[in-house]
C-alpha cells in the first residue's frame, strides 16, 4: 500500500523542489550577458579540479571538441535534477520535467537543426543513433554503401558489421590531393544500386569541413539514404539538416554545445522513423537529468548566437595556427579548402603524448587523437594534438598556448632545433587511382 506524505514531507518537497513555472523563468532569463558572466567564473575550474597552478590562474580550455566545459547554469541544474531524482526517485523527477524532456527539448533541437521539432530524437549518443539505424537496414547482396576516409571508428564499426550481415559492398570514396572529398568521383559515381552515403560532417581528429550541402544534392535525385555525423560542427558551425538534404543527421550534446555527457541527439526523415524506434527500444535512453541539461545548454547555445560573439570562435584560427607554426619542428595537419575551429598539429621529434601532459602542467589543455579514431586515413604523423576553439577563447588564451608550447619544446628537446619552417603543405593523404574507390581496410588493433 502507498504511504501518503506527511504534510511535513509534502511542505519539504514543495520549498526544496523548483516549479515547472520557476524554471521557465531561469531558462527565459538564461541570457547572454548572465551566461557570459558564468562563463568567466566558469574558466576558474575544469571537470572539477582547480586550475590555479597554472600559470595565469586558470585552464587555458582548447578542448571542447573532447568535451565542452558546461556553463555554470547548466551544471547547477544537473546537480538539482540529480539531488532530486536521489531524494524523490525517478518517477518524480520525469514528471517534474515532463515539459522538457516531452517538448521542449524537441522545440529546441528543431530550432538548432532546422527541422519540425517531431523529426527530432535524444539518445545518449551520435554513434548509438547511427547503430540503430544501420541495424534497421537489409541493403542487398549487390548494393554499395559509402563511407569517406575521414568516417570515425564507431560509425565505421557499425558499417562493417551491416557489410558482413547482408554481403553488401563498402567502399570509400577517395580523396582529391588537397584532401577534400572527391566530389566529381561521387557524380559520376552515384547510381541506384548506392543503398548509404555516410559522411562525417567535421571529423574528430582534423579540421576539414566536409561539404554535406553540396553531397547532398548529388544524392538528392537517387534512392539512397544520407546520413551526417555533425557531432564535431554542432554547436561551433551552422547546421542545417533540411538544407543538407540528409535523412539521418546525428550529433553529440557534450561537445561544442557543451551540455552533460552521454546525450545526444538525431534528426530523422519520417520514413525512418518506425524502424529506428524499433531498434533504439532495446537501448537504455539518456538519463532525464542529463536531457534536461542538454535542453539548457541548448537556450544557452541559441542565447549565445543571438548575441555580438555569435559563431565567433573561428575568428582565433589564424591565430591559433601561427602559434603552432611559430613553434619550432611543428608541422600542421590541415587537409582540405574549409576549416573548422578544430587545429591538428604534431612535433616531428616530441611524442604527442609527452606535449599534451606537458601543456596540461602549465595550464594548457587540449588532446592527443591516434590512428585508430580514424581507422581509413593514413596517418604519416601517427598520434598527433588536437586543440578546438569555442566562442569564449580569448586572443590571451592563445598567447598563453603558445608561450606554453615554445617553453615545452624548448625544455623537452633542450639542443638547438632548425628555425620554424613556413607553413607546411599538409600532409599526404592516400588516394585511389582515378575512377576507383579505396578499398576497405579494418581498423587497426587498439
Amino acid at each position: 500500500m502507498n504511504a501518503t506524505p506527511s504534510s511535513t514531507d509534502q511542505k519539504d518537497r514543495r520549498d526544496y523542489a523548483p516549479t515547472s513555472d520557476s524554471t521557465d523563468r531561469t531558462d527565459r532569463t538564461d541570457s547572454t550577458d548572465s551566461t557570459d558572466r558564468s562563463d568567466r567564473t566558469d574558466r576558474n575550474s575544469l571537470d572539477g579540479r582547480s586550475e590555479a597552478g597554472g600559470p595565469g590562474g586558470r585552464t587555458v580550455h582548447l578542448d571542447t571538441a573532447g568535451r565542452g566545459r558546461m556553463p555554470a547554469a547548466v551544471r547547477a541544474l544537473v546537480a538539482d535534477c540529480a539531488a532530486r531524482e536521489d531524494r524523490y526517485g525517478p518517477h518524480e523527477l520525469e514528471e517534474h520535467l515532463a515539459h522538457v524532456l516531452r517538448t521542449e527539448i524537441h522545440d529546441r533541437l528543431g530550432a538548432l537543426l532546422g527541422v519540425p521539432a517531431a523529426d527530432t530524437a535524444v539518445v545518449t549518443d551520435a554513434a548509438t543513433a547511427f547503430d540503430a539505424l544501420v541495424r534497421g537496414l537489409g541493403p542487398g547482396r549487390g548494393d554499395r554503401i559509402w563511407t569517406t576516409p575521414y568516417e570515425g571508428v564507431a560509425n565505421l564499426t557499425a558499417l562493417y558489421a551491416l557489410r558482413d550481415r547482408t554481403r553488401c559492398r563498402l567502399e570509400v570514396v577517395p580523396l582529391r590531393e588537397d584532401g577534400d572529398l572527391d566530389l566529381e568521383w561521387m557524380a559520376r559515381h552515384i547510381d541506384d544500386d548506392v543503398a548509404l552515403v555516410s559522411v562525417v560532417h567535421v571529423p574528430s581528429g582534423r579540421g576539414i569541413v566536409n561539404p554535406v550541402e553540396t553531397i547532398g544534392r548529388i544524392l538528392a535525385p537517387h534512392r539512397c539514404l544520407y546520413a551526417v555525423d555533425a557531432s564535431y560542427a554542432v554547436g561551433q558551425l551552422s547546421v542545417d539538416a533540411a538544407r543538407t538534404g540528409c535523412h539521418l543527421l546525428t550529433g553529440d550534446g557534450w561537445r561544442f554545445l557543451r551540455g552533460p555527457h552521454d546525450v545526444g541527439f538525431a534528426y530523422l526523415a519520417p520514413r525512418l522513423r518506425d524502424m529506428f524506434e524499433e531498434a533504439a527500444a532495446h537501448r537504455p535512453p539518456p538519463q532525464n537529468a542529463a536531457v534536461a541539461g542538454l535542453n539548457a545548454a541548448l537556450a544557452h547555445h541559441t542565447a549565445t548566437l543571438t548575441g555580438p560573439a555569435g559563431h565567433d570562435g573561428l575568428r582565433l584560427l589564424p591565430a591559433l595556427r601561427a602559434a603552432v607554426e611559430e613553434t619550432p619542428g611543428t608541422e600542421l595537419i590541415t587537409p582540405g579548402l574549409v576549416q573548422s575551429g578544430i587545429l591538428a598539429f604534431r612535433h616531428r621529434e616530441l611524442p604527442a603524448s609527452l606535449v599534451r601532459r606537458q601543456l596540461a602542467a602549465r595550464g594548457v589543455a587540449l588532446w592527443k587523437t591516434v590512428a585508430q579514431e580514424i581507422p581509413l586515413l593514413d596517418h604519416p604523423a601517427g598520434t598527433a594534438l588536437r586543440a578546438s576553439l569555442h566562442h569564449d577563447t580569448t586572443p590571451d588564451d592563445i598567447t598563453r598556448f603558445g608561450h606554453a608550447l615554445q617553453a615545452v619544446v624548448r625544455e623537452e628537446r633542450p639542443h638547438p632545433m632548425a628555425p620554424a619552417r613556413p607553413p607546411a603543405t599538409p600532409l599526404p593523404l592516400r588516394r585511389s587511382p582515378p575512377g576507383r574507390p579505396s578499398p576497405v581496410r579494418p581498423p587497426a588493433a587498439t
